[in-house]
């Protein structure tokens, strides 16, 4: 069921895969299969947080970064740094699909020594950049990672995917004030806004809203996007390529995204799927 992904030379030095664009909603399904397989097994939360960023992931591995999985620690690779660090089993099956690790290896999830633990720590598997899952320190390692680029005179790109519950945190708009003042045209932060955090409704819980303009006022080229129309990522991701500004993708999605009866509701922050379940999201998926 594995989907093909075809390899094009980007540079002398990468292969890079790009999949084509009718190939992305079977790809999704196959990151969401993955996901929910990886919960049930491992019997670990944050299901729901793990479905809705699945077309960032997409567009992002799809379409947009220059990282070759043969060589993931090359010096010139784009950097992805996925902030939302309890939806990282999203991020392990991206990158079990496009070849950065086997695919076996998603049975090791939230086991105990195993290699893909369930807050993720650096290089536990290729692909895996730093250590995530304590919110709010993602943005700041994407601006030092950008401005370090500049200094080198390297032209890598570096993009944090964030959560918006984590945009509560003051060290997020630190680096939101940093970046612009250094013109880090290299740096792309995509906010997976599902409206919802740990106990209860984003914006009952601090006034996020409107994210874009918060950014824009920072000094930010700032997007309102659909966050699960790959198509949509990828015309704003490609756009931001030749700006001097950073970049703010507010991605509008649906926590549990993909699975009928998880879709926007709370409870699946924390719930793990029985049985049957496991069966009736597997038959929404098409894995039946």
């Amino acid at each position: 069921m594995k989907i093909e992904i075809a390899p094009t030379a980007a540079t002398a030095a990468y292969q890079i895969r790009r999949v084509a664009s009718d190939d992305y909603p079977k790809l999704c399904r196959e990151i969401r299969g993955c996901v929910l397989e990886m919960s049930g097994r491992a019997k670990t939360a944050h299901l729901g947080s793990s479905l809705s960023c699945v077309e960032i992931l997409a567009a992002l591995y799809g379409g947009m970064l220059t990282i070759d999985p043969s060589h993931p620690t090359a010096a010139t690779r784009d950097r992805m740094i996925f902030s939302k660090g309890h939806a990282i089993s999203a991020l392990y099956a991206t990158l079990a699909l496009f070849d950065f690790f086997p695919a076996s290896s998603l049975s090791e999830f939230g086991k105990h020594g195993g290699k893909l633990p369930e807050q993720p720590s650096p290089w536990c598997q290729p692909g895996v950049e730093v250590a995530t899952g304590s919110l709010g320190h993602g943005l700041s390692i994407g601006v030092g990672m950008a401005l370090a680029a500049k200094i080198n005179r390297q032209h890598y790109r570096v993009y944090v995917v964030m959560s918006d519950g984590e945009c509560n945190e003051g060290s997020v708009w630190e680096a939101a004030m940093m970046a612009p003042a250094h013109r880090l045209g290299n740096l792309v932060a995509i906010v997976d806004f599902n409206k919802w955090q740990a106990t209860g409704r984003s914006e009952e819980i601090l006034a996020l809203s409107s994210l874009k303009d918060k950014f824009t006022a920072f000094g930010w080229n700032s997007f309102d996007v659909n966050g699960h129309s790959v198509e949509a990522l990828l015309t704003v991701l490609r756009g931001s390529i030749d700006s001097d500004k950073p970049t703010a993708i507010i991605a509008h999605t649906i926590k549990g995204k993909g699975i009928s009866f998880m879709e926007d509701d709370n409870n699946w922050h924390y719930r793990i799927p029985n049985d049957e379940e496991l069966r009736a999201g597997r038959k929404e998926l098409g894995l039946l």
